[in-house]
Order: structure tokens, then C-alpha cells, then sequence
């Protein structure tokens, strides 16, 4: 039982952490970082274009298992330039 609740609860804290660090300064307006709308047209093209608040909501929903793999993959490359960093 205490498995399956933290198997849930590890990949929220990474995706916070993502966006903890990439929406620096839009914190409680995300559809506005120039760095997140960036991100969401290039993903979505056409469809992440022109972003407010309603839509970035919706498209976070409807993409979010999207958003987990690129956040875990993400999440790796850190690991990776740690790693990298102590040995140099």
C-alpha cells in the first residue's frame, strides 16, 4: 500500500520541480513565460499558440502524460550533468 502512494507522489515532486525552475518569474501566471509558451507552440504547434490561462490549463490536462515523459527525461539529463560535473 505505502509502494503505490509513493509511486504517485515522486513523479508530482519532480514535475514541480520542473516547473519551480522554468517558470521563474511567472510563477503564478505560467501561460506567460516566454520560455513556456516557447515550449507549448513547439510541441503543440498551431494548438499551443496564443496561450491564457483557460487553455494552458486544458492543454496541461489533456497532455500530461506528454508532460511526465518529457519531465522525467528531463528529470535523467540533470542526473546525467551531476554525475558529469563531479568527475570533471
Amino acid at each position: 500500500m505505502g509502494g503505490g502512494r509513493c509511486a504517485r507522489v515522486r513523479p508530482m515532486f519532480k514535475t514541480l520541480r520542473y516547473y519551480w525552475n522554468v517558470a521563474r518569474g511567472y510563477r503564478f501566471m505560467p501561460w506567460k513565460s516566454p520560455y513556456l509558451r516557447w515550449r507549448f507552440e513547439t510541441f503543440l504547434g498551431k494548438e499551443g499558440a496564443n496561450l491564457d490561462a483557460r487553455k494552458f490549463f486544458q492543454l496541461s490536462w489533456k497532455y500530461r502524460s506528454n508532460m511526465m515523459n518529457f519531465v522525467d527525461w528531463a528529470a535523467e539529463r540533470r542526473r546525467v550533468q551531476r554525475r558529469i560535473r563531479r568527475h570533471a
